[in-house]
């Protein structure tokens, strides 16, 4: 079941002087060799939550009773303590799963809130019945302002529908221990409370209790999850450029991205892998889109993530891909077996479309995203492929391994802070000014102070 990478068409063979030739890798060797050993030695505390047999055994152990009582389960977060969970979940689940009868799922419906809009909270609360439905607050600070306001207005409710003895019972908190606001609140009030190592940044923590306990109450199998994230760590271990199919994507990134690439498209061809598209763009601007290099220099770099769905927006965005500016990668998530087959009938009555009958969607599907990528290298656009034999949650495990390592690839080749995000911090700060936290009154640019000409209220 391993995953296949084809870079052909990033290569000077095919795209001509936009791609990257056989001497760029081999006059980059030293430059390539440098990012594999620091990324392999800086023992990221991410690369060893495949491994961790006693958390697998403590989430299953938790979340199998609740799997069997709950009606659903909701996941209140937001950025890396939400992306991979969708990513991971609707990769998995049927497309319908919340909308399927109890008895033919044999799982809660499961929601993740990653917003703060009151017309999403209200329509959720409307939807569920809160007394069978558990909820599992995610924030690795245990400040988030956003997942506090959520769990304020949501345990209140459950207090008020069960009492406080019961209501605590329905509280899953998942946060770095002995730290941050929502901690001291989960042991004050006993609610059961998961662990985020306090090493692993929240984009890198999907395979950590961030995504195995939601992931877990909704049936999914997380040993085979990480099963394929511990196999594709081996791969992503190997110094080989060509046997290590994240360093080779971070090179070739890296190398478009000094060519003037700098925008990154990933396109899945699955409705399924929607969301791992989400979980990329996070992961990819988060990390990489850095102001300053480790040396102290300004330096600007990143490549903007931006998401598209096969076949989709063949509709409309590959017009710009393969006519616009030279400015773009675009990698495509294939698979090659569906969990479901349509057949298109050959004896329908209709003489016409011939050329479609008798096909099934999986080779229409497949067809149109061979026939983009053709498309693109013609014309000398850069573009390759991952490919999934399938869609379960060895691939999906091996595939969200995948992604960090060529993040973490890159921002060595980049030389930059792969794990921080003091943009992100800025614009908390400056929001907790605006709310008026203490010891936060100077922490946003007051705009009125440019005056008011450019306001126009009509």
């Amino acid at each position: 079941m391993k995953l296949k990478f084809d870079f052909t068409a990033m290569t000077d063979n095919v795209i001509g002087g936009q791609g990257v030739s056989a001497s760029d890798l081999a006059k980059d060797r030293g430059f390539i060799k440098g990012a594999f050993d620091k990324t392999i030695n800086d023992n990221a505390a991410w690369r060893e939550l495949p491994f961790d047999e006693k958390l697998t055994d403590e989430v299953e152990s938790f979340c199998a009773p609740i799997r069997k009582k709950a009606e659903a389960v909701v996941v209140f977060g937001i950025g890396g303590s939400a992306l991979g969970i969708k990513a991971a979940g609707w990769s998995l689940l049927h497309l319908n799963h919340n909308s399927l009868k109890k008895h033919r799922r044999g799982a809660p419906k499961i929601y993740v809130d990653d917003n703060v809009d009151p017309e999403r909270l209200t329509a959720l609360l409307e939807v569920i019945n809160i007394k069978k439905t558990y909820f599992n607050f995610i924030t690795k600070s245990g400040e988030t302002a956003e997942t506090l306001s959520q769990f304020l207005v949501v345990y209140d409710l459950l207090k008020r529908a069960l009492g406080k003895k019961k209501a605590k019972e329905h509280v899953i908190v998942t946060t770095t221990m002995e730290s941050g606001s929502l901690y001291d609140v989960a042991v004050k009030e006993g609610f059961k409370i998961f662990g985020i190592p306090k090493d692993v940044g929240g984009r890198f923590s999907v395979l950590s209790a961030v995504g195995l306990v939601p992931l877990s109450i909704v049936g999914l199998d997380i040993t085979m999850l990480l099963k394929g994230g511990a196999e594709m760590d081996e791969a992503c271990n190997r110094e080989d450029i060509f046997k290590n199919p994240a360093l080779m994507a971070a090179y070739m990134h890296v190398k478009s991205m000094r060519a003037g690439k700098n925008i990154s498209v990933i396109m899945p061809y699955a409705d399924s892998l929607k969301f791992m598209a989400d979980f990329y763009a996070q992961l990819w601007g988060e990390s990489l889109g850095k102001a300053m290099d480790l040396d102290g220099n300004r330096v600007n770099v990143g490549q903007t993530p931006v998401k598209a769905l096969g076949v989709t927006d063949q509709h409309s965005q590959l017009q710009l891909y393969t006519e616009g500016p030279f400015d773009k990668i675009v990698t495509f998530l294939a698979v090659e077996e569906f969990r479901d087959g349509v057949i298109i009938p050959d004896d329908t009555g209709i003489s016409d479309f011939v050329y479609l009958k008798g096909h099934t969607f999986t080779q229409l599907m497949e067809a149109e995203r061979k026939a983009t990528a053709c498309a693109l290298a013609k014309a000398g656009r850069a573009n390759y492929t991952v490919t999934l034999p399938c869609v379960c949650e060895y691939t999906v495990g091996a595939l969200l391994t995948y992604f960090m390592y060529q993040t973490a690839f890159a921002g060595a080749m980049l030389n930059v802070n792969t794990y921080d995000q003091p943009g992100v911090e800025e614009g908390k700060r400056s929001a907790y000014a605006i709310l008026g936290r203490n010891g936060y009154e100077n922490s946003c640019m007051d705009l009125t102070r440019f005056g008011d000409d450019f306001i126009i209220d009509e």
